[in-house]
Parts: structure tokens; sequence; C-alpha cells
């Protein structure tokens, strides 16, 4: 065998690979076989290449390795990421128009919007331009075919296969997302923007248009220059309220139309703030998508890490609810989904200034009203949040409710019995956190201690004649503005033998629990007085709106979750109903017989 210099490393479109101990890495201009002869040179561009006896496809990041079986020999070629496709859709004046402008800006995607389209095949005097233009020009709209023929032969370009694609407003139709379906093109993220209606009125109605310029104003948010631009400023035929409502109700239907297709990557953004804090978020979610592609794309990376001696990681990403929830114990996948989700809606809420916030989660492994609740599971909830915040810096004290009452009567709720042992001999990493950023403690002024930054409570709750309240106002009252986050919590009143805890001070009681802010919510539904079949779910991560979903079973024994509505505040029971049941909001029914069961389900 020839003797060529090794290397330590080599660097890969911006990525460096080491390999593992022990291994040796050979110039990319030489071969080796696994026989005594040298094998002939390859390009400059040829792949690297050294012997080890590895699966025969393997990948990491940019980097991925071939084996070939005859000559058990490791390649190593370069390849680039697949770039993202972006489906985004908002009522008129959501502001769908300035966040497009700012994705391709920084994303550089390729712009689609059908109307754009049309007018370029139009101008272009193309055979699918003229067709639209004879429906143009007799006030017709053009058929969902010829636009959706249109719009695929514009994803088909050069361009958009390289640089990706973000489509504004398409599908509008049940017809155009199936087309897009049976030619499998299909985005990787769907973003809706969600305003409220009479925010987007307002917008509308509030336009004025300057007829030399076509600037755009709006007379309270964005008023004109001078008196002279004032004075000459026109609104839009469509921007009367009338009409605004037309659209509107037009947006919807198409938004429901759709929403089945794409629900499992269905991405809510409350587009009701300022353009940089939109933007801040969908940026955010796209980095996110570019993330988990780099990890699909790696394929089986977890193979390699373990020749590397690392942890191989397995964690599924889900864009919408996971599925199978009523299977106990939950998979590792859907416990890392949940944690994930409760955090980043907590750390929102607290970044926002909330100061008094509580966390309700009830699958069944966090639902201590079922038999297969999991003291593990919350406390490793709590753990999550706990390193978090003080990965950020914050000092975590996680408190514990202690026993209650006195004598032989003293006690504590069962589901927190043994709870602080369990956090005491938890593993709490080995860089030291526990006994310096995170420290434990009782419920109680008493357990505020001037360091702290922030306060998570574990499952407060009264007990029979028993009851947290005091101890718990004493803790907020001592924390002063600092932010106090409860999981779980139980604070309802529960009546002793005498029916005291149920009279005196009960209004002062409930209005204190109330006054702790729901920064996140996902409560699972089902037949009145069962924990089988699920019939939805019912969520809400801050600062969005209130989510209503419905469990639809698929073929072959799999489910999947469908977006019924949204609410801007927690639903009632009527309103969980009429969505089941397909009313509008409008329509008031009392819920009872079949669909009865919501009411309890949503009951606080």
């Amino acid at each position: 065998m020839l003797n060529y210099p090794a290397t330590s490393s080599f660097n890969c479109q911006n990525t460096r690979f080491t390999p593992p101990p022990g291994y040796t890495l050979y110039p990319s201009s030489l071969t080796l076989s696994s026989s005594s002869s040298s094998s002939s040179s390859s390009s400059l561009h040829s792949s690297s290449q050294y012997h080890q006896n590895l699966p025969k496809v393997i990948a990491y990041k940019h980097t991925h390795f071939n084996i070939s079986p005859r000559t058990k020999v490791l390649k190593v070629r370069c390849s680039q990421n697949e770039p993202l496709k972006v489906m985004i859709s908002g009522a008129p004046a959501s502001g769908k128009g300035t966040q497009c402008e700012m994705i391709v800006q920084k994303f550089g995607l390729v712009h689609i919007s059908t109307g754009d389209l049309l007018r370029s095949e139009v101008a272009a005097g193309s055979e699918i331009g003229n067709q639209a233009k004879e429906y143009m020009n007799s006030g017709r709209l053009v058929p969902d075919e010829l636009v959706t023929n249109m719009v695929i032969g514009r994803l088909s370009r050069d361009d958009t296969k390289q640089k990706g694609w973000l489509l504004d407003g398409f599908p509008r139709s049940f017809p155009q997302a199936e087309s897009l379906e049976k030619m499998k093109i299909r985005p990787d993220v769907f973003i809706v923007l969600d305003v409220p209606d009479e925010i987007l009125i307002d917008r509308c109605v509030g336009r004025r248009m300057d007829p030399e310029t076509g600037k755009i104003y709006h007379i309270k948010n964005f008023p004109p220059e001078t008196e002279e631009i004032k004075a000459r400023l026109i609104t839009r035929p469509d921007d009367t309220e009338e009409k605004v409502k037309s659209r509107l109700q037009i947006y919807k239907k198409n938004v429901e139309a759709i929403v089945s297709t794409y629900s499992d990557l269905l991405k809510k953004i409350d587009g009701n703030r300022s353009k940089d804090v939109i933007f801040g978020e969908i940026s955010s979610l796209l980095l996110q998508v570019e993330k988990e592609k780099e990890t699909e794309k790696s394929g089986n990376i977890s193979k390699l890490d373990s020749q590397f001696n690392k942890s191989a990681s397995t964690k599924e990403n889900w864009r919408g609810i996971p599925t199978n929830l009523n299977n106990i114990p939950h998979s590792r996948e859907i416990r890392d989904y949940f944690y994930n989700d409760v955090l980043q809606a907590t750390q929102r809420a607290i970044k926002d200034g909330k100061t008094r916030v509580k966390v309700e989660i009830n699958i069944p492994e966090l639902n201590p009203n079922t038999d297969v609740y999991r003291i593990g599971t919350l406390m490793e909830l709590v753990r999550v949040l706990a390193l978090s915040f003080s990965d950020d810096g914050k000092r975590v004290k996680v408190s514990v409710q202690g026993s209650m009452g006195e004598g032989a009567l003293a006690g504590m709720p069962l589901q927190l019995a043994g709870t602080r042992k369990i956090l005491e001999y938890m593993d709490w990493g080995n860089d030291g956190a526990m006994g310096t950023f995170i420290n434990i403690g009782a419920i109680g002024g008493r357990d505020v201690d001037e360091a702290d930054d922030i306060f998570i409570l574990v499952a407060p709750q009264n007990a029979m004649g028993n009851c947290i309240i005091d101890d718990l106002r004493a803790m907020t009252d001592a924390a002063g503005s600092r932010p106090v986050i409860l999981i779980n919590p139980r604070l309802k009143d529960l009546p002793a033998s005498s029916g005291i805890m149920q009279t005196m001070g009960r209004e002062k009681r409930l209005e204190y629990a109330a006054s702790f802010e729901i920064c996140y919510q996902f409560r699972l539904l089902y037949y009145s007085g069962t924990q089988y079949p699920i019939m939805g779910a019912l969520r809400m991560a801050y600062p969005y709106r209130y989510e209503l979903f419905k469990r639809i079973n698929e073929a072959n024994g799999k489910e999947k979750y469908v977006i019924l509505s949204t609410f801007p505040s927690r639903p009632t029971g009527d309103e969980v109903n009429d969505a089941f049941e397909g009313k509008t909001r409008d329509q008031v029914k009392k819920a009872s017989g079949f669909w009865g069961f919501l009411n309890s389900i949503l009951s606080t």
C-alpha cells in the first residue's frame, strides 16, 4: 500500500469532520481498498476515504458516508440541504405582504403569489395567460385547475428548486390543495397569521391611498406626512366595512377548507403585534424547520454518533399534536413534545413580564384523576423548566407544599406524597445546578429568599378541610414582582365535615386563585364519564388563542388531530359543543345529550 500523509480532520461545506479516536483520514485524492493494490485516483472533488467496517450508508450533518460492500471503503461526499418550502396564509390586512417581504429578504426564498403569476402570464402572452385572460375579461373567476397548473409550473423552475419557495395565499380551496398533494408538492410548514376580526376591519376601514404615489396610509396607525397629502387621500372601493366583512368570511371559508390537509404542518402566529415581533417568531420557526430538515437529511446520524461514543437521539419532532395519547406509558417522544411545548409558552409569558402564571396539562400521565398518573412525569416537567431557567442565569426555587393540618389530622394530598424526596434524589445533571442555581423549598413566605429569581410550585392544592391559599398568598406577597409559576394547581375548595371551607372567605380565595394567568393548557376531551375514546383536545400556549382539535381515525389504525376552531379566550362547554357539531358561533345551543360530556371536562 502506498504511504500518504494522514490528516486529523477536513472541512466540507463549512462542516468540519474529525474521525473517531484510532481512525485515520487520508487525502481526498486517494482511494484505499481492502486489497493490497492501490485504487486509481479520483477527481479533485472526489470523496475522502478510509478503511472502517461501518454501516453501508450513514450521514453526519452536511457530510454523507457510503461504504462499498466489496471494498469496505468509507467515502465522504458533500451535499446541500433541501431548501425551505413554506406556505403562508392571512386575512386581508393581516400583514401577510410585509411578512413575505421580510421572509424573502432573510431566507432568500422565491416568493410566489397567484396574483403576480396571473399578471406575469397574461403579460407574457403564454397559453395559460391567454386562457386566464378570457376569464378575467369576462369577470369570471379563473378555474382552480388553471391556477393550480400555473403554480405547479412555477414551482418546477430551477430557482425554486435551488432557493426554496414561499407560496403566498395558495392553495385557497380543497381541490387546489388536493391537486398539490397528488403532485407530492407539500410545504415544510404552513403559517397562518391570526388576527382578530375587529382589528382587521379597523385596519382596512382606516386605510387610505395616495392616488399620485400609490402609497398606503392609515388614518390612525400611519397618518400622512403633510396636510397636502392628507387632502388628496382616497378610500379604496374594497375598504368599506361591509366589503371587508364579506372578504373575511370568504377567507375563513377558504382556510377551513384546506386546514385539514395541512393540520400536521399548521403553525398559527399571533398577527396582532408589531411586524418585527411577528417576524421574530416566524424567523425562529423557519430556522427550527431548517434544523429539522438538516437532521432528517443526515439520515442515520444516531448510528454514526454511536461510533463516536455519543448518545443517540431518536426524538421525533411534531408540528401538530402527538397521537396515541391513551397508550400508557407515554413514549419519550410524547413526553419531550409536551415538556418543550410547556417550556416555550412559559418562557414567552415570563419574557412578556407575566409574574403570576399557571400551567394546566392533563395528558393521562399528568392527570391525577386517572389510574395511570405518574409522579415521575410531573417531576421531569418541573426539572425541564427549572434547568432551562437556570441555564439563563436565574436562581430557581422549586417549591412543594408540606404537611397540612395539626396533630392526628396532619397530612398532605396523596398526589404529593414523597414528592420532595423524589426531587432531591433526581438526576439534575453534572454541572452543579442543584444547590446553586436550583434549590428545593416549601410553599410559604418563609421559603422566599432574597437570592431567588423565579419560583416553580409543584401541583399546589387544597386537601380535605385544609387550604393552601394562605401559604400561597404569603409566598407571592414575599416574592413581589418575581415570577411565580404554578404547575397543575388544584385550588378548588374541598369540603370539610363542618362545611366551613365552603363558606368562610370562599369568594376571596377563588379571586386569588383566578389571579394566576394560564400560560399553557392542554386538555383531552372524552365521552362523559369515560377515558376512552379521545374525542379531541383543547390547547392554548401563551400568547396564542385556544385551539380546539378533533381526533380523526385513519386507515391502518392511525389517527390525526384536525383543528376545528380557535377562541380568543377559554371556550365554554356550549362553544365546544357547537364547534364539534359544526354550528356557527352565533348559534346558541344548550349542551345536552350526546355532547354534554364536554361541559364537565371543561369546568374549572
